[in-house]
């Protein structure tokens, strides 16, 4: 596996990725949770959502960044992640890794990159977050694997 900066060849593959790695969350597990009138409300543009995400995700001057996960030519993975140096703080904004490649450890060396990164151009501490529901499961798991905190939220949706 190499870890390398995003290309601008790469960006159809990360949005087909991302279209993979998230949509069975928001159609299987959040459209049935909190009903059409709420989904179509928060969530009901998710894919162009992404599509505009990733349109923004690296801008170096802008202190943003996207590195991939390359497996033998193919794009497995990435992580996004800017800094705010007034803060000296770090985020994560997005990990993503292919289904038939996770379990193989590379969100691990993509969060590992990212925080070397963040470390090496100033970020004293990271961010990251996740849902609380079972399809995030995984990710909290590398999370907490990583060293990172978990702060108890709770986001609450009613249809009036």
């Amino acid at each position: 596996m190499l870890i390398r900066t995003l290309e601008p060849r790469d960006r159809a593959r990360l949005i087909e990725l991302t279209l993979d790695t998230f949509g069975p969350f928001y159609e299987e597990f959040f459209r049935p949770l909190a009903g059409e009138a709420v989904f179509t409300r928060q969530h009901g543009g998710w894919r162009e959502d992404y599509h505009a995400l990733l349109a923004t995700l690296h801008d170096p001057e802008r202190d943003k960044y996207v590195a991939v996960a390359d497996v033998d030519g193919e794009i497995a993975g990435y992580a996004g992640w800017e800094i705010d140096h007034s803060r000296e703080h770090g985020r994560i904004t997005i990990l993503a890794v292919a289904a038939h490649h996770r379990g193989r450890h590379l969100g691990t060396a993509l969060c590992e990159h990212a925080f070397g990164t963040m470390r090496a151009r100033g970020a004293v501490y990271v961010e990251i977050g996740t849902g609380g529901d079972e399809f995030h499961a995984p990710a909290r798991a590398l999370y907490e694997s990583l060293g990172c905190v978990k702060v108890p939220a709770a986001v609450y949706f009613r249809e009036l």
